[in-house]
Parts: structure tokens; sequence; C-alpha cells
């Protein structure tokens, strides 16, 4: 335990025996086992961490072969006395937002959750545009298929995820005309009122701009961060940056700009500069391509179509930074991590 004490987690800056993150410790002769638990399932640093391990264990006499049993145990938000009420079951919601339409929050909501899931983790995903629900056509789910039945709104499963969507009890082309306070009731009643059962992760697709639908996710429930989605263009920029803003003024933590639909057609580069002047992290490029486009509209998100293409590695990769951005300010409090 001593030389694992000396490997430090490369996110959380703390060795990863008082992280507890070592159990099971057994020595048989020469060959040492124990079991690794990592703060998450899509930690993007296993690679090191193992790389590190053995380091640390070939320098110890008579230790010639270590067997490590790799596990994951995502923690959840310790719940703040004047905070929102957790969503039962849940350890972790994480918006996708921006304050501009157009820009692919959707796409890149059902990638991030389904990319997480294949990663080992417990996903959901809510619907949050009340007025444009999108995500049953992106999981290859019925539009109106709950409608003619006796148990209500409820989640469906797709692609490993669990969603929850208005788009389940409406007949395909029926039209959402709510007012605001209507909305935001909505959104806390497909967040609360939904039995998710036990997620590590639950992904929000939110609608664009910075009012109701946004607010009320904010004020009602315990979001862990927000990943904001732009694309390269100023005016994709300008909105993105005014949803910055507000979840800062919310106190909602922010994960990082994404920036989608990377191309010669788009630009690239734009969303890096915004976090580079804004200071928050930036989280990757997902590069514009018509198999994207053609998995949302057949129901089966690119991760799942293609996992093995350059664009589905590029999902992957967010799902990655997202959930170790996730772990890191889960560990912040008692770590003396820096969010």
């Amino acid at each position: 335990m001593a030389a694992l004490a000396e490997v430090r987690d490369p996110e959380l800056h703390r060795d990863i025996v008082s992280l507890n993150m070592v159990r099971d410790v057994a020595v048989e002769g020469s060959t040492a086992s124990f079991r690794l638990v990592l703060t998450t399932p899509a930690c993007p640093l296993r690679e090191q961490i193992d790389v590190d391990v053995r380091a640390a264990l070939d320098a110890v006499p008579g230790i010639d072969e270590v067997e490590i049993e790799w596990d994951a145990e995502v923690r959840g938000q310790a719940r703040r006395e004047d905070g929102p009420e957790p969503v039962t079951g849940v350890k972790n919601v994480i918006a996708v937002a921006s304050n501009k339409g157009g820009v692919g929050k959707s796409t890149v909501a059902t990638n991030l959750a389904v990319a997480l899931a294949q990663l080992g983790a417990a996903v959901g995903i809510v619907d949050a545009d009340i007025t444009g629900p999108n995500i049953p056509t992106m999981l290859g789910l019925e539009q109106g298929g709950l409608a003619e039945g006796q148990q209500g709104l409820h989640t469906m499963e797709a692609h490993g995820v669990r969603a929850a969507s208005i788009g389940f009890v409406l007949p395909k082309g029926t039209p959402v005309v709510w007012r605001g306070p209507m909305i935001g009731s909505g959104v806390r009643q497909l967040v609360h009122d939904i039995d998710w059962g036990e997620l590590d992760y639950l992904i929000v697709d939110l609608p664009p701009g910075t009012s109701d639908a946004s607010m009320s996710l904010a004020q009602q429930v315990p979001v862990a961060g927000v990943v904001i989605v732009s694309t390269p263009q100023q005016v994709a920029i300008e909105d993105a940056t005014k949803a910055i803003g507000m979840f800062d003024r919310l106190g909602v933590p922010i994960f990082g700009i994404v920036e989608n639909m990377t191309s010669d057609i788009f630009g690239r580069g734009g969303a890096r500069e915004a976090a580079d002047e804004l200071g928050v992290e930036f989280l990757g490029e997902l590069p514009l391509a018509a198999a994207v486009r053609k998995s949302g509209d057949d129901g089966v998100p690119l991760v799942a179509a293609a996992p093995e293409s350059e664009e589905a590695r590029a999902f992957v990769e967010l799902a990655e930074q997202v959930a170790a951005r996730c772990s890191v300010l889960q560990y912040a409090g008692d770590a003396g991590v820096a969010a």
C-alpha cells in the first residue's frame, strides 16, 4: 500500500490510496492483486493510471506480477441545505445548453448520453425542449408511442439510455403551445416526477435561450455542470457567451464549451478562442459530417451506428472529458482541487 500511495490521480491530484480507489489488496507469492475503483467508468486517464501503478509496484522487492481488477464508482453530489431538491436515484445532472438554436445541442446530448452508457455508466436523458422535442427521433423511439397508454409519461430505453420526452405522449406533428411558466413547470416534472431508477448521469437537453426552461432547471434541480455547445461562427459564440453568463450568475458550474460542426464551411477555432477569453475549459471539436446528420435522422446516434469512425471518437472523447470534469468538481470540496 505504501508504494501505491505514491501514485496520484492525474485529475484529482491526490494519491489513489487516500481516495479509496485501491481495495481488496492481496499478495500471494510474487503476485499482487487488488481492485482499482475509478471515479467514473468513462475515465480518460485509465491507461496513465495503469502505467503509474505498475511502475510503482515494479520497485517493490518480491513483486513480479500485478493483477488489477478495474471497477468504477461514480460519486453523487452532496446535498446543500439551501439547495434544490435532488433527483431521486440520480447521482449527477448534466445540462447541455446554448443560447442559440441550430447549433446541434440535441445531437451532442444524445451522442454524449449513448457514449457514457457505452463506457459503462447508467445514463438517462431528458428532452427539456418542450416545444420542439427531438430526442425521440434521434434515439429511434416512436413519437406519440405512449399517447394511447394508461400509464402516462414514463421512460423508454434505447441504445442503453433511459429517455423521457413530452414527445412520447404527443402524436407526431402536434404543436405544444405553452406560455413560459408552463414550460418551466414541464421541465421540472420531466426531471423530478419521472422514475429514473438508479443513474450515474442524467443528461438534460435544453432548448435555446436563457429564460424559462434553463432558469427552472438551474433553480429547481441540483445541476452538476453544464456543457455549452457552439458552432465556430461569431454570432454563435456571442450567444454561447450569454448562456455562460446566465449559468454563472445562477451558480451552475460550467464544464466547458464544445465546438460543433467544425469545418471549412462554418470555420474552426471560434469556440476555443472564446473558451480562452472566458476562462473556461475547451472540451473539443466535433466535425461537420453527413454521417452525424444521417444517424440522427435514422434514430441511431453515431456512437452506436459507426463507433469506430473519427466522428464517433470525437463524441466519446467529449464524454470522457465531461465525466472527468464531473468527478473533479465532486471531489473538489474535500480534495482541495480547484474546479
